[in-house]
């Protein structure tokens, strides 16, 4: 078996650029080369053997963008575990499900996210330690690490051993963990750096991007670390103030989601000067055309619109230099990767389409993952013929250009985070007001999508502050409904099932921002 480890990402980067500036931390301040970084991380690695994490173990992770991310994401590979990093937009129910899911033997989270993360861990017997300033009755990682020599290297592992566990809301509302491997994000994070786009290691990239997502942790974190970059951490993205920092800061990459975007070109009017920027990659939703020319316009800088996700580590297609950029398509498959369209109403068996024709987006290669954590049936529906199933609809032109046009099912992205509609009807259908309820996205002007409840309410009435204050302490910030719709019944199509495209129309005109 060929052995490989994510943790030769940052360990190769400490033996090539020693004195490289890796980490900038905006919050704290912390300016770490990268062989300080890698002796921090053999350092946190030897505390987490000390409390019992052993190859194979899983490990959760729930940090902010500060330098404490990659100290103890890498020392987590380092010591032969699996990483399961948690969104910290959920609600201590919806983490206790993943840590339930992933059978995680330890919680390592920042000491500003501890009152969720304990709270998560209570509900499964979870241990938690935690890494930043001290709380008192919280074990810390630093003491551990104190206490022991470090580690002299990282433990090997097999290629197809997973390194990370992302988990992704499915449309029955019960998140699904999916798999990847050492060597699909080896893999992914070479490509982006080598194959895709013009990098240099003396390059800047900031940090904005959530590292606990597949996009910040792969493309961002991953990528420069393999670069031999400097990665400028932001922990809370604020159009003026990712201005102000790249300025400060010499940063000249930028990665971001299309609500990104649009913050820094609300911020650039009042800003003294602009980031000499000379590359900018869009993901995780799209990115309206006019948006990509007026920040073109704005900011002097091209965007390159990619397209990806969690299951495919994650980057599948971008626009690139050698293939030309189309505005409005998410451009070619990266190198060792194949895009395909597929006829998406059949299940069994992948049939491939022509040129022009509308289907299902499928891919092939070494980006794949290996399938989904505790569900063979879902990873056995994902997963046909050796191609991934992604349940976007598209198309590819005879230039091979990919272009997004809707989805298979009913996702629904608001500012790149994905939310399930489904998840989204189960919190409200619970209200004892709430008689019917279908969830869909509407365009918004700032998150690209704004979710939407319509709602068939009891005739003793429910207001729509009191559905949206109900959904708040039942789902992640980022997935509550902004929107209510008041509705004396839904659409019905033959069988009886809400015909959700009849709501789009009806309530597609875009909201003002909240």
């Amino acid at each position: 078996m060929t052995q490989l480890s994510l943790a030769t990402v940052l360990a190769e980067a400490a033996r090539k650029y020693p004195a490289q500036p890796a980490v900038i931390d905006s919050l704290t301040g912390e300016r770490i080369t990268y062989a300080d970084l890698w002796s921090q991380t053999l350092a946190y690695a030897a505390g987490l053997r000390a409390l019992g994490v052993g190859a194979g173990d899983t490990v959760a992770i729930q940090i902010p963008n500060l330098a404490d991310f990659p100290r103890v994401y890498y020392a987590v590979l380092s010591v032969g575990a699996t990483i399961v990093p948690m969104h910290l937009l959920l609600t201590p129910a919806e983490n206790a499900y993943v840590l339930e899911d992933s059978g995680a033997s330890l919680l390592v989270a920042h000491s500003s996210q501890l009152a969720n993360a304990t709270e998560a861990a209570g509900r499964t017997g979870t241990k938690v330690v935690s890494v930043g300033p001290a709380v008192p009755g919280i074990e810390r990682l630093e003491d551990a690490s104190a206490a022991v020599p470090p580690l002299r290297t990282y433990e090997s592992r097999e290629a197809e051993d997973v390194a990370v566990v992302f988990y992704t809301s499915g449309t029955t509302g019960k998140p699904k963990g999916a798999l990847l491997t050492h060597l699909n994000l080896v893999m992914n994070t070479m490509v982006n750096v080598f194959d895709i786009h013009d990098l240099r290691p003396g390059d800047v990239v900031l940090g904005c991007l959530p590292l606990f997502h597949t996009f910040g942790q792969t493309v961002g974190m991953n990528g420069t670390f393999r670069l031999g970059g400097t990665l400028v951490l932001m922990a809370r993205f604020a159009g003026d103030a990712a201005i102000d920092l790249m300025v400060k800061e010499n940063v000249t990459i930028f990665h971001g989601v299309p609500t990104m975007y649009i913050g820094l070109l609300e911020a650039a009017p009042k800003a003294d000067r602009l980031p000499e920027l000379r590359l900018c990659v869009s993901g995780g939703a799209s990115l309206p055309v006019a948006v990509l020319e007026k920040f073109d316009q704005v900011f002097q800088a091209k965007i390159f619109e990619g397209y990806g996700l969690s299951e495919t580590s994650p980057t599948a297609t971008t626009n690139q230099p050698a293939f030309g950029t189309r505005p409005g398509t998410v451009g070619h498959p990266i190198w060792g990767v194949e895009v395909e369209i597929a006829r998406p109403e059949i299940d069994d068996r992948i049939e491939l389409m022509d040129a022009g024709e509308l289907g299902e987006i499928v891919i092939r290669g070494h980006n794949v993952f290996a399938g989904y954590l505790n569900n063979e049936e879902a990873t056995e529906q994902a997963v046909v013929d050796g191609w991934f199933r992604s349940g976007d609809l598209g198309t590819k032109d005879e230039a091979g250009f990919i272009t997004i046009i809707d989805r298979k099912k009913d996702l629904v992205i608001r500012g790149g985070f994905n939310v399930y509609p489904r998840e989204v009807e189960e919190a409200l259908a619970r209200h004892p007001s709430v008689v019917q309820v279908a969830v869909i996205g509407v365009p918004d002007a700032v998150h690209g999508e704004e979710i939407c409840a319509v709602v068939v309410p009891d005739p003793g009435g429910v207001t729509a502050e009191d559905l949206i204050e109900w959904s708040k302490e039942k789902l992640g910030r980022h997935k509550y409904p902004r929107q209510i719709r008041f509705v004396e019944s839904l659409p019905l199509g033959p069988s009886m099932k809400v015909l959700k495209r009849e709501l789009r129309k009806t309530y597609s005109a875009p909201a003002s921002p909240e």
